[in-house]
């Protein structure tokens, strides 16, 4: 990967947009660290330490959450109404034909989806600044309209700045630009999140040994899940395509071999961020308005509810009756195989592959075409979805399992490796893909 980079460092082209990639960063770094006017600092302090602050959402934000910056909501609201987007694709008929239209279905689709963003950050920023009001967090420690305004639309602003830049990463930049932006924001706190495990397991153990046994067991499982998500990025099982032979005038054309490749991860980190955004939703709104989760005995059932969601109360043994809350968990799965199941249905359409093939006289060895071939493919994809759906829950639950059972407080969490390593993944092969282009543009211009 480091050969790759310093290739690429040396083609014109792509060094400029590499240097306008990380000029972005730099300016979403210092964005994360400039508190939102009316904001008192001396009551930020019990913000930082508050659950919301400091959970997936603040990991998501790169604690721009906080620090309360004009990036609090970082790129939430875009993330959320691609999902409500992807929901409605599948609800309304209007906007399904659009999905099916190509790329200006597409382009229609991802305009609507940018309003949505930016009434879904209304909506958020504005919770926020009447909480933020009635918590005393002003200036004046009280709830005036010019404060609570002044907050909502500063917050607004900055998650409307930050999709506009990632539209500019991805158009001038390397990568896709929501994802870029999202993965420098989970680095910017993996020190704080490593600094907190090797505190506590290893400076904090009781022998040197212990300390020592620690510290191989934290590497070998953040090792072992790096190296299983690249596996499962990689994976693929590639279906046999055959082509039949034609004469066009004197010459006979096609019979060559070919195959459909079909991911195993076909949706990549997708949904595990769409599943855990469903259960930090109405957490998030909660909080807003001073409502927490609470398992004691005479809570309603809506709080109970926001307890059950929260996984910070997954896996723990202690207190007694605790561990019954993991059942949230399940509820997390189940919804991480729904999102990889609905999002492959909606990208992958083994109809109009079987329409295609049987178009360019292509066919699947032992299978008729038409028909019996998009019955075959759907099988197919049934199957692998399964099997990489189930791998992406066993990658997703596995920290939460030894947060929970270990009783240590640390945000990066699956979410976060998975989408550390999917994006760098990505990013390294359009980058390859790139220098490819440019090696064959030289090749043809001598």
């Amino acid at each position: 990967m480091l050969k790759t980079i310093i290739n690429a460092f040396k083609i014109k082209e792509i060094r400029m947009r590499l240097l306008f990639t990380l000029f972005c960063l730099v300016i979403v770094r210092i964005g994360s660290n400039i508190t939102v006017p009316a904001i008192d600092s001396d009551m930020l302090k019990n913000w930082a330490d508050s659950q919301l602050a400091s959970g997936l959402l603040g990991t998501l934000t790169g604690g721009a959450l906080s620090s309360l910056s004009i990036f609090a909501l970082s790129i939430s609201p875009y993330i959320n109404a691609e999902i409500i987007m992807q929901l409605l694709t599948i609800a309304i008929p209007r906007l399904e034909e659009m999905q099916k239209d190509g790329e200006d279905g597409r382009q229609k689709i991802q305009k609507i989806s940018r309003y949505l963003t930016v009434v879904l950050a209304l909506i958020e920023s504005t919770a926020m600044a009447i909480s933020f009001g009635r918590q005393g967090y002003f200036v004046s420690h009280s709830s005036s309209f010019t404060e609570t305004a002044t907050v909502a639309l500063a917050f607004t602003a900055g998650t409307v700045f930050l999709m506009w830049l990632g539209d500019k990463i991805t158009e001038k930049g390397v990568g896709n630009g929501i994802s870029v932006i999202l993965l420098i924001n989970i680095v910017a706190r993996l020190p704080q999140d490593l600094n907190t495990l090797v505190t506590t397991f290893v400076t904090g153990a009781s022998t040197v040994v212990w300390g020592v046994i620690s510290a191989v067991i934290i590497a070998a499982i953040i090792i072992g899940m790096v190296v299983l998500i690249v596996l499962l990025q990689d994976a693929e099982r590639r279906i046999p395509v055959q082509y039949t032979r034609k004469i066009v005038g004197r010459k006979q054309v096609g019979g060559q071999g070919s195959s459909i490749p079909m991911k195993v991860n076909t949706s990549g980190v997708l949904p595990v961020i769409f599943a855990m955004s469903i259960l930090q939703f109405p957490i998030i709104i909660a909080s807003f308005f001073g409502v927490q989760g609470n398992r004691l005995e005479g809570s309603n059932f809506g709080t109970k509810l926001l307890y059950l969601i929260d996984q910070n109360h997954w896996f723990h043994l202690k207190p007694e009756g605790e561990f019954k809350y993991t059942l949230g968990a399940i509820i997390y799965i189940a919804l991480i195989l729904f999102f990889a199941y609905f999002y492959t249905a909606v990208s992958f359409n083994p109809i109009e592959i079987s329409n295609n093939l049987k178009k360019q006289g292509g066919f699947i060895p032992g299978i008729r075409p038409g028909k019996p071939t998009s019955d075959y493919l759907t099988s197919i994809l049934n199957r692998i979805i399964f099997i990489g759906a189930i791998a992406l829950a066993i990658v997703a639950i596995l920290p939460i399992f030894f947060t929970g059972i270990f009783d240590v407080s640390v945000s990066f969490a699956a979410t976060s490796i998975i989408i550390v390593v999917g994006v760098v993944l990505e990013t390294m092969k359009q980058v390859e893909s790139m220098m490819a282009v440019r090696h064959y543009k030289g090749f043809l211009d001598n």
